[in-house]
């Protein structure tokens, strides 16, 4: 049965406590008290979602959004661990749309992903999302249509627990980070085609180079130029374009959250930026990471931790003194970062720190691991890095099973585990920094099995021509999904054959990262895969379906970085 309907449809349809003035949802603006009893957010069990175009302010000028009820970010989505809700979403562009439960747990049917798992909600038309829900945690909702998440098309939802919560805590608010540019995205993706490194405004110059800017030897440069790379090619999108925003806020009118000194205060974090992995801190506050994806592990207590698109972390603070603190989420590649306060009151402000030195990437970022077989300067000594790729040993095409072809310039030789790594950029900040070697699950998983075979995935693209795919494949070519049976345990090893650190999502899953800690291994539907380095995850396949697989950078999945996972059989379906 076809869920579209009509607008006049939709009239029987009940709204739950939306409270909308102005282009700011409740939950979003400055001076909020934080998530309670009497704040209005969008709950029940039959709601509606309206897409639509509105203007958004920043910094004295006005651009074009595409918004959830007209707002931005989109209203908070409050539900509870085990109920059913119906969500009416209703296009009001002059072009397809849908919506995406980012880690939600529903049938492929509802999982809004045009093209693979629905047809997408033409221009004038709704559809109803219908589904249980069973789980809870911290995740958001975006749109999977072109590139209308980066105009502002992403939201906020906290599922609560059907019994305890297992963290504790008297105060919560909710962080959204995105990155916003009055460059329409369009346009965005067409510098990016047209000349790579286009929005790159921090490459080394000659007077950096003689100060030997990194540490970088003439072996490195020489082998970076071999391949036509540049060590400072960390974002491809930088705060060139972008302002960077938590809940909607740049850095003038700065978003403050409030709390009472002594309290534990609950900070759900969501990565929903269409380009940009952040580096999150609280300059004199630890940061007790209890939450991943939506998933409880074993508090651990950092100071600082980098968090990749659609990642989310709930974390606990707990200030006890009258005193106000900076929530800082610096860009990766350090070109720029949003600011938010917390402070027992209005008003009060902290100290920001100041942009920190930009990184550079080195040779384990092009897959060369210097523990094994000379690394990468014996073959730039040898003179090998002024010779082309093959004589480097950079393209070694027997070591993957597809064509690379002109989309792929690089083949990892020696790709290492990097997850016990916190991060490019922040190996040697001086504090303490999660890795994913970090988490721990709360719960053991239940399924036990030694998975049955590997399958080893490669991302791979051509950095200079902004051509991104996988298996040397991308979507539009219509390559053949990777099929796996229902149930079966399986293990995915993802290679990145680039050197850009790609945030990798499975949908209608949650996976386990294999870092050493056997049934406890932390569940993630999204993982950051270093540059030049692998991650190994482990899978049962329980979800029949059609599900989409894919780099969550906007425009990596734009270009063709994204497939299709399908589990079968379906219900009462054939094996």
């Amino acid at each position: 049965m076809s869920r579209l309907i009509t607008r006049r449809g939709l009239l029987g349809a009940t709204a739950a406590g939306l409270a909308l003035s102005g282009l700011m949802p409740a939950w979003a603006r400055s001076g909020s008290p934080g998530l309670g009893p009497a704040m209005p957010l969008l709950s029940g069990n039959e709601f509606r979602l309206r897409v639509g175009h509105s203007p958004f302010s920043l910094k004295g000028r006005t651009g074009h959004a595409i918004t959830l009820n007209g707002v931005l970010p989109a209203p908070l989505i409050r539900l509870r661990e085990g109920q059913r809700v119906r969500i009416h979403v209703e296009n009001g562009l002059d072009e397809d749309t849908s919506i995406h439960w980012h880690g939600l747990l529903v049938p492929f049917e509802m999982d809004g992903v045009p093209g693979v798992s629905f047809p997408g909600i033409p221009a004038g038309a709704t559809f109803t999302y219908d589904f249980s829900v069973i789980q809870s945690g911290t995740y958001w909702y975006h749109s999977h249509s072109g590139l209308q998440e980066q105009m502002g098309h992403y939201g906020p939802m906290i599922i609560d627990p059907d019994g305890a919560d297992p963290v504790e805590y008297d105060r919560e608010h909710v962080l959204v980070l995105s990155d916003w540019s009055f460059m329409h995205p369009h346009e965005i993706f067409t510098r990016l085609k047209q000349k790579g490194g286009f929005f790159n405004r921090q490459k080394q110059t000659i007077a950096g180079r003689l100060r030997d800017a990194g540490g970088m030897t003439q072996q490195d440069r020489a082998m970076f130029a071999g391949m036509r790379m540049d060590p400072t090619d960390i974002a491809d999108v930088t705060g060139a374009a972008y302002d960077y925003l938590i809940n909607g806020h740049g850095q003038v009118d700065r978003w403050t959250g409030l709390f009472s000194p002594g309290e534990r205060v609950r900070l759900r974090i969501i990565n929903a930026a269409a380009q940009t992995i952040f580096n999150f801190r609280i300059p004199g506050l630890p940061l007790t990471v209890v939450a991943a994806d939506g998933q409880n592990v074993r508090p651990v207590t950092v100071d600082e931790f980098q968090i990749g698109n659609a990642e989310t972390y709930d974390i606990i603070v707990q200030p006890d003194t009258d005193q106000a603190f900076s929530v800082v989420a610096e860009s990766i590649d350090r070109s720029g970062m949003a600011v938010a306060t917390l402070a027992p009151r209005m008003g009060m402000s902290a100290p920001v720190p100041m942009l920190r030195e930009r990184p550079l990437l080195g040779m384990k970022d092009m897959g060369m691991d210097h523990g094994a077989h000379g690394g990468a300067h014996a073959h730039a000594a040898s003179g090998e890095a002024k010779a082309g790729h093959d004589e480097m040993d950079m393209r070694d095409e027997s070591k993957v099973a597809f064509d690379p072809g002109v989309g792929v310039d690089m083949i990892s030789p020696n790709p290492v585990d990097r997850t016990g790594e916190p991060g490019i950029g922040l190996e040697d900040v001086g504090h303490r920094v999660l890795t994913y070697r970090d988490l721990v699950s709360l719960a053991p998983r239940a399924d036990r099995r030694v998975p049955s075979r590997n399958i080893e995935i490669h991302l791979t693209g051509n950095m200079e021509r902004f051509m991104w795919s996988i298996d040397g494949e991308k979507l539009s070519e219509r390559p053949e999904p990777y099929r796996l049976a229902r149930n079966e345990r399986v293990r995915l090893t993802l290679i990145n054959d680039t050197m850009m650190t790609h945030p990798m999502h499975l949908h209608g899953h949650f996976f386990e990262i294999v870092n050493g800690h056997g049934a406890h291994q932390p569940f993630k539907h999204t993982v950051m895969v270093l540059p030049g380095g692998k991650v190994s995850l482990d899978l049962t396949a329980d979800a029949p379906g059609d599900w989409a697989f894919h780099c969550h950078m906007l425009y990596h999945m734009h270009a063709g970085m994204m497939r299709v996972v399908t589990v079968r059989p379906l219900d009462g379906g054939a094996a």
